[in-house]
């Protein structure tokens, strides 16, 4: 213990601990006294935080709180390992002041590792006073006059701006503050692109490395999340990692491409109790004269071990619940739709997975529990390992088809348990035979036209064609390829990778008036039954403050034939995301409505005019079925 808080090392690494408080003040690794940018205050290097909001707030946004310890504990000391714990407590006196939460901060050093690791108990006790919890996570910020290269996928690896190129004497503020239009950068290679937070995200199921190489010396930073089990929405649920700054980010709980569904909502007196990570902040050098990116191969073949030793056994925290106390379960899962063959077919490469008791599809939805996710086998086969103990749904959806699996009755986790649930049949949506689609039902509008972005804005490093929806305005395409109408695709004809737009946007007009936007479908029927009941099946990957809605042969009924009704806060468009939350109407279509004996269209017409920026959807997928044959 010294004035300047704890120091802990194990001969590779040193740490610094602010005392209680529990922020990380200082790493010292192979000769730089510290990785963290030490011209920050000493709290705003290394440090937990979260936003809260009374109950009932609207929105995703609230109070930012730093999360201060105001207790101090060497939980273990050994030869193998240090483990220390940063606490606080809330009372009646803090009313209003803080977020009603016990917390426990842990970190724990590991002999022979080259980095640390950090998790923490959340609690909400009975009586205490609700309220919500829209963000937390682990935040470092590293040295900007060091750490200049950031990697987070083989795809994704750049030299990054520096935080001085977002200044106003630099940076041209965008349409909203986390884009900015680099002016007259420091380097002038970045001249011209925009740098936006958002353009590092990735879907949780795939984020498991991510950090910084510094080249003078030739180190890295990097932080390894081997599972995603206490984070929220599920493995399609989209997070931030690294950005400019340099800063390295550990999500567990946010609202992005999720907007208000995401948020945690406590209701007065409910207990809950969660454990955050652990997550490894891993260290790794090379010398001067090898490759940079030796130190990125290296990070994922150390999350790789990680991945091996989930879940640690060495977290001291009884809360922490080691492979023991936990359970697995398999089983094979098949899809039957009886429209494409009259036999189960299994379920190649379907996500399935365990999460809270609730209705189908909404694991991407749930905040407060756990969830533990994998994918089936060519054969359908499944297995699903480390479950905590407690009462869950299975889940699935499956690429190719639309909708939600969820088997009829829960499944209660005890430890050690190992069940075999066998035979698992979804069977997707569908009244019909097709009679045309658009797209393909994956959750996703990648496959739709991705237009080129506009050279004022483009950023080179997403220049590829799998990142290339990442890149800042391509809402704003649509108005200059529609300048004289809108999007009109025929069936038979037209070419979804090429006719039909990534995202429904209105128009902007005036600088700041968006005009609403009809798109049209036109298709022939060879026949009509007049008395029959036909059926749109409209997936949608994406919603942002949109009412959608739906009329057949005349583009002016009122009141339509369907409509959305203001749906969706992901923000999936603006913020680079080639989906957010799945939506899934199911729409019914009088015969008489429709002929046989000129063309029909479809009308989709996206409101919501005015001063809403960027509203719009993304369609997964369409489809018109038939009616049931007698």
């Amino acid at each position: 213990m010294a004035d300047v808080g704890v120091v802990v090392s194990n001969g590779f690494v040193q740490i610094t601990l602010s005392t209680p408080e529990g922020h990380i003040t200082g790493i010292q690794y192979k000769g730089i006294d510290n990785v963290l940018e030490v011209i920050n205050d000493e709290s705003s290097r290394g440090y937990w935080d979260l936003v809260w909001s009374p109950p009932g707030s609207p929105g995703t946004n609230g109070t930012f709180e730093r999360i201060v310890g105001t207790s101090y504990e060497v939980i273990v000391e050994t030869k193998d390992q240090v483990e220390l714990s940063f606490s606080r407590t809330w009372d009646s006196s803090l009313d209003g002041k803080r977020a009603p939460l016990k917390i426990d901060k842990r970190f724990a050093l590991l002999r022979g590792s080259s980095g640390f690791y950090s998790y923490a108990i959340y609690e909400h006790l009975e009586g205490w006073p609700g309220f919500n919890l829209p963000e937390t996570r682990i935040v470092f910020k590293l040295r900007k006059d060091k750490f200049h290269y950031m990697a987070m996928s083989d795809d994704r690896h750049r030299h990054m701006p520096l935080p001085d190129d977002r200044a106003s004497s630099r940076g041209k503020p965008l349409a909203y503050p986390e884009a900015v239009l680099l002016v007259n950068p420091v380097e002038p290679e970045f001249k011209g692109e925009v740098d936006d937070k958002y353009q590092y995200s990735c879907e949780t199921e795939d984020l498991k490395v991510h950090g910084w190489i510094s080249t003078n010396p030739q180190i890295g930073f990097w932080q390894i999340t081997p599972s995603n089990e206490f984070r929220t929405g599920g493995p399609t649920k989209q997070e931030l990692t690294s950005h400019v700054g340099p800063t390295n980010l550990a999500m567990f709980v946010s609202a992005h491409y999720g907007g208000i569904d995401l948020v945690i909502r406590f209701k007065d007196g409910e207990k809950w109790k969660k454990v955050f990570g652990p997550v490894f902040m891993y260290l790794n050098s090379i010398s001067a004269q090898e490759e940079p990116l030796t130190l990125w191969k290296d990070a994922k073949n150390k999350m790789l071990e990680e991945v091996g030793k989930w879940p640690y056994s060495f977290p001291a925290s009884k809360d922490f619940h080691q492979a023991h106390e936990r359970g697995r379960i398999s089983g094979r899962l098949f899809v039957y739709d009886r429209y494409i063959t009259d036999e189960h077919s299994p379920a190649i490469g379907a996500s399935i997975g365990l999460a809270l008791p609730g209705d189908p599809g909404s694991w991407q939805r749930e905040s407060k529990g756990y969830q533990f996710w994998s994918k089936t086998d060519v054969g359908g086969h499944f297995l699903i390992e480390n479950i905590l103990a407690g009462t869950y749904n299975i889940y699935a959806w499956v690429h190719g088809f639309i909708g939600d699996y969820k088997n009829a009755s829960t499944i209660t986790i005890t430890p050690g348990c190992d069940i075999e649930v066998g035979d698992l049949v979804f069977e997707p949506p569908r009244d019909g035979p097709t009679l045309w689609e658009i797209g393909v039902p994956d959750r996703s509008a990648a496959e739709f036209h991705i237009p080129e972005s506009d050279p004022v804005y483009t950023n080179k490093f997403l220049a590829n064609d799998a990142n290339r929806f990442r890149q800042y305005g391509l809402w704003e395409r649509y108005a200059r390829l529609y300048d004289d109408g809108n999007l009109v695709f025929t069936i038979g004809q037209s070419d979804y990778k090429k006719d039909w737009f990534f995202a429904h946007v209105n128009k902007k007009r005036y600088d700041i008036m968006y005009e609403k936007t009809t798109w049209t479908i036109k298709f022939e029927l060879n026949d009509v039954i007049k008395n029959g009941t036909y059926k749109l099946r409209l997936a949608l990957a994406s919603a942002q403050l949109s009412d959608l809605q739906v009329r057949a042969n005349n583009p002016n009924t009122d009141p339509p034939l369907f409509s959305t009704g203001v749906i969706g806060g992901d923000n999936a468009i603006a913020r680079h995301g080639i989906h957010g939350l799945y939506w899934l109407f199911n729409i019914d279509i009088p015969g008489k409505l429709l002929t046989f004996d000129h063309e029909n269209a479809i009308y989709l017409t996206k409101i919501n005019e005015g001063i809403i920026f960027p509203g719009g959807v993304m369609y997964d997928y369409i489809r018109l079925e038939g009616p049931p044959p007698s």
